[in-house]
């Protein structure tokens, strides 16, 4: 089902990411005022892809394009999204857990992730999986910089195991 994401991808999971911000995110980046910064996200993901260490799961949609992506490194998962056509189908459950068991392979016995604060569709979810939001915020590193909070979470053994 999923695949690991290769620098050709960079450009699909820039449009994905595009794609699930204009739905999931327009109240705190509306597109009029704060344009969606194609340039530097594509920019981050050839970073992201050639990181030791961070690995990128993508699933390939029947429309030529990645309908949802995870990356994850030794302890935190840094990015998901999953095309805003596919909300609720349990890609994101799919995609999280298995980037938590990859994390649990590697020995971490808790993982952490940051959300916008004002991403409730993210947040739900992951409360939901069990993951427990801390008292740590931090200002997201692009206009209008609106507060990012983190989430944590212990990972069992037995999580690892599973790949």
């Amino acid at each position: 089902m999923f695949r690991t994401a290769t620098p050709h991808d960079a450009p699909a999971l820039r449009d994905l990411e595009r794609e699930a911000n204009l739905v999931g995110l327009r109240h705190v980046f509306p597109p009029e005022r704060y344009p969606f910064p194609d340039d530097d996200v594509l920019a981050r993901w050839a970073l992201v892809l050639d990181e030791p260490g961070v690995d990128v799961l993508v699933r390939d949609s029947g429309a030529g394009r990645v309908d949802v992506l995870a990356a994850y490194d030794e302890r935190s998962l840094r990015h998901l999204a999953v095309h805003p056509d596919l909300w609720g189908s349990g890609l994101a459950t799919e995609a999280i857990t298995s980037a938590e068991r990859a994390i649990a392979a590697r020995g971490a016995g808790v993982a952490e992730l940051w959300c916008l604060e004002e991403n409730h569709r993210a947040r739900r979810l992951y409360q939901h999986l069990g993951w427990e939001a801390t008292e740590d915020r931090r200002l997201a590193p692009r206009p209008p910089y609106p507060t990012e909070m983190r989430y944590s979470r212990t990972l069992h053994r037995s999580l690892g195991a599973g790949r």
